[in-house]
């Protein structure tokens, strides 16, 4: 079921009228990223609010959603001895069954259900699995006690405003897409879930066949029985060491359909309209004995079941084409949380910031509404290029959210028009020593600029050094004229920000803007507000009184550097604890553990520690500014890691894509993380395109990055390609209906064509002792069966214009044809971990595939 967005609010205050002392604690299942952490934040703010006790679990993977779902949630069932209960999924488990995840289903023998625990599922990537999104719960019926898909207040899988939410169920949280995006196919889905099964009634096509033959003596062979819809053979191969769900749910005959619903039971004894008075079933071929009135013709059992079969087809290839279309991203988990707290009246500046500081993350890992990848739009300077539009409206609405909660005080006017936002100075301190306001900025994309020198804040940005190719000598003498230019001493640019010259940072946005464009460092900072008080790219800044000042990019920087390396106290002159990289997607079982040096308990306390480091940092300032050498060491990583593959020529340029692969040198073990591992790959990635050129559809941006954890024998594997601009839903649906014209006009140009052929064809036919009526079914079916191929031409053609991440689909392909060892564990398709032996060939195989739809 899926819960429209006005509708957020309600379910929230459902939440809080059936709060009691001894109600079982919410439990929130968290994935460890940054935008799932701000998240988590903002909601456990509401709950502490409304005194709801609640419990936090750091979700990892797959691997640990499973045990998640064995350890805690089945025994909250009530039907395990529980009381139910309510789960909320942040980042986790959008793209799987949760439903078959946690054991939620009814078995043949009537047991399980939802157990009342009802799960609330907020999720930016895509696709959706269908079934969490349309597919209503099982429940009892009041008269026949049988188990069915039906519930009071859902109509198609859509919640209503009188839904009463007690009984439990999966509610997706809809962000707009739901409403906008998918009516094809929940269309699709609820006409599936509405079908009967076929098996049944090919069974009664072969009694009607057995009636119209008479009696017959018996064969002694039992007839056999048509293979059902359901029944079809699974095209998804048996991976090894694979722990991650797929999409595809699995079906009660044992086959699998692409996340269609079960089917409800058929329905038996189906009557057809005859030329007589009675309802008894008649052969259809029987003719009306009656010279003067003709019968109406009826429809055979098997022209109807050839049109269910044709019907079936059609909607099982909108939903396919759904999950084909690769990987993409949503409105944040973080930015959806905190509507909800705007809905209920709750919104301060904690609460904002967190949304802030999450929405920003994204950008850093080039999570984008084509998936993965680069953005082209980044050239728009600052941040105004995530996400295209739609990461640019969000943008607005948290601008807005900050000039509202955040006035600047009378007093405080005339120091604001000297040195404030309204000059475009970058803010560096805090207006009072109890300044804890958030305020806009015109940010330049350097990287943690306030805690680093000028000079070593440039150089590790990926968007300066890509353009400017530090990676060698000429690019860093670019970089150095660059400063001369703008009048910034080596001396000066080489000490920390906070202790140039005051008259240095005044001017620097300014002398940016001026001599950057030179150098092709457009986007470098945002450009000047228009109309008026608009000011587009700007980015968030946020004071702790005197002791610290920090950019919502930097918070994101640092609790991504606390998740991917660890605690700062591990940090070394020559390297990292190497128990520090022990995590949750390495090992998932305590036997494989204990093989590798750890145990299962040990990987579960690592990931945890990580998880809670980063949350209380997000709430403490000290904590989290104690990290900011953590960050540093990470980006030093990278560009140190990203210069030895461009210098030593070890990026490789297969058909479909670059590889480059990580296996020597100091920060090897950094990049057994995936989140570090893509921050190395959108650096390296960038970088080629800089070097390739923008001209042309090969712009280098397909890129797969290996990382090699050397004791456990095997690499991680991201891939990085779509990226790039998104439109939004009106445009998409303007260009929907501009193909579904042009296909009119195409049928109107064809149809005399088609009548000529299908007079042809039926002449034949009844030529050949064949019923007209059957011979106009076949014709139906067969133009149906048209459309439908050309509706998928068209709608192939669109989301290949798309270009979303493919990676994922193309992982799993690959699987099945080489039988590689791999695990896929992690929540982004385009992540997973594969045997030492087996990447070469893995490699090579995929390189013939389609990553880029």
């Amino acid at each position: 079921m899926y819960l429209p967005r006005g509708l957020i609010g309600q379910l929230y205050q459902n939440l809080v009228k059936r709060n009691h002392a001894a109600a079982p604690p919410v439990l929130l299942l968290v994935a460890l990223e940054p935008d799932a952490l701000c998240a988590c934040r903002i909601l456990t703010a509401l709950l502490r609010r409304d005194y709801i006790p609640h419990k936090i679990q750091p979700i990892a993977g797959y691997g640990d959603l499973n045990r998640a779902a064995e350890d805690l949630i089945r025994p909250m069932r009530t039907t395990q001895g529980g009381s139910g209960g309510v789960v909320v999924c942040l980042g986790v488990g959008g793209m799987v069954d949760l439903e078959e995840t946690f054991g939620m289903e009814v078995d043949a023998d009537g047991n399980g259900g939802t157990g009342d625990i009802e799960v609330w599922l907020m999720d930016a990537r895509r696709p959706w699995n269908l079934t969490n999104v349309f597919g209503t719960p099982y429940g009892q019926d009041g008269v026949t006690g049988e188990w069915v898909r039906k519930r009071a207040g859902v109509e198609k899988g859509r919640i209503q405003q009188h839904y009463l939410s007690s009984k439990g169920g999966i509610i997706v949280f809809d962000d707009g897409d739901i409403e906008e995006e998918l009516e094809a196919e929940r269309e699709a889905y609820c006409a599936l879930e509405e079908m009967p099964e076929l098996g049944d009634e090919v069974e009664s096509d072969d009694e009607d066949e057995d009636d119209a033959r008479g009696d017959e003596p018996p064969s002694g062979q039992a007839p056999k029985k048509r293979k059902s819809w359901s029944e079809g053979d699974d095209s998804d191969d048996d991976m090894s060491d694979d722990k991650r769900p797929s999409q595809r749910r699995r079906s009660n005959s044992g086959g699998s359909i692409p996340s269609t619903p079960e089917r409800r039971p058929p329905r038996r004894g189906l009557m057809i309209l005859g030329g007589s008075s009675d309802f008894s079933r008649s052969d259809s071929r029987s003719r009306s004995t009656s010279p003067a009135v003709a019968a109406p013709k009826e429809q055979s059992v098997k022209s109807l079941r050839k049109q269910l079969m044709v019907m079936k087809e059609k909607h099982d290839k909108t939903l396919q084409k759904y999950y084909d279309r690769g990987a993409s991203y949503s409105e944040p988990v973080s930015s959806l949380v905190y509507s909800l707290a705007s809905e209920l009246g709750r919104e301060d500046n904690d609460l904002l910031w967190n949304a802030i500081v999450g929405v920003s993350s994204l950008e850093l890992y080039g999570r984008t509404g084509s998936g993965v990848g680069l953005n082209p739009l980044s050239a728009a300077g600052g941040s105004a290029g995530w996400n295209g539009d739609r990461g640019e409206r969000i943008r607005s609405v948290l601008r807005d959210e900050v000039r509202r909660l955040n006035p600047v005080d009378i007093k405080d006017l005339a120091r604001e028009a000297s040195m404030g936002d309204s000059t475009g100075v970058i803010p560096t301190s805090a207006r009072s020593a109890t300044d804890k306001s958030i305020r806009l900025s015109p940010e330049p994309r350097f990287l943690l600029l306030r805690h680093w020198s000028l000079y070593e804040s440039m150089q590790h940005s990926p968007y300066l050094s890509a353009k400017l190719h530090v990676w060698n000598d000429s690019g860093r003498r670019r970089l150095d004229k660059l400063l001369a230019k703008m009048g910034v001493s080596l001396a000066q640019c080489k000490q920390y920000y906070t202790h140039m010259d005051m008259d240095l940072k005044r001017g620097l946005r300014e002398r940016l803007l001026k001599f950057a464009p030179m150098y092709g460092l457009d986007g470098l900072v945002p450009p000047a507000p228009r109309g008026g008080d608009s000011k587009d790219g700007w980015g968030f800044v946020r004071c702790w009184g005197w002791k610290a000042c920090l950019s919502a990019i930097d918070a994101g920087v640092i609790l991504g550097a606390i998740l991917e390396v660890g605690d700062a106290k591990s940090l070394s002159a020559s390297s990292l604890d190497a128990s520090n990289f022990v995590g949750a997607p390495a090992a998932s079982t305590a036997g494989e553990a204990a093989s590798q040096g750890g145990s299962a308990t040990d990987v579960q306390d690592h990931v945890t520690a990580r998880f809670y480091t980063a949350y209380d940092a997000l709430a403490d300032i000290d904590k989290l500014t104690a990290h900011i050498p953590t960050a540093q060491h990470l980006h030093r990583a990278i560009l140190r890691t990203g210069t030895a593959l461009i210098e030593k020529r070890q990026i490789r340029h297969l058909k479909a894509f670059r590889m480059a692969v990580v296996k020597e040198g100091p920060d090897v073990q950094l990049f057994t993380h995936p989140g570090a591992l893509t921050k190395l790959a959108l650096w390296i990635a960038e970088a080629i395109v800089e070097l390739n050129g923008t001209k042309g559809r090969n712009r280098g941006s397909e890129l797969v990055m290996a990382g090699l954890d050397e004791r456990q024998g095997r690499y991680v594997v991201v891939g990085l390609g779509g990226g790039g601009a998104t439109e939004s839903a009106k445009e998409r649906i303007a260009k929907r209906e501009a193909r579904t014209k042009a296909r009119e006009q195409k049928k109107a140009a064809k149809a005399a064509e088609k009548q000529r052929k299908r007079q042809a064809r039926i002449a034949r036919l009844e030529a050949a002792g064949l019923d007209k009526d059957e011979v106009d079914d076949d014709d139906t079916e067969d133009e149906e069966s048209e459309e439908s191929n050309e509706e998928e031409s068209d709608d192939e053609e669109n989301v290949g214009k798309n270009g979303r991440n493919r990676f994922g689909n193309a992982f799993h392909e690959v699987v099945g044809e080489t039988g590689a060892r791999v695990r896929m564990d992690n929540f982004e398709a385009c992540v997973i971990e594969i045997k030492k032996e087996d990447l070469s060939g893995f490699l090579e195989r995929l390189s013939m595939k389609a990553v880029v739809g």
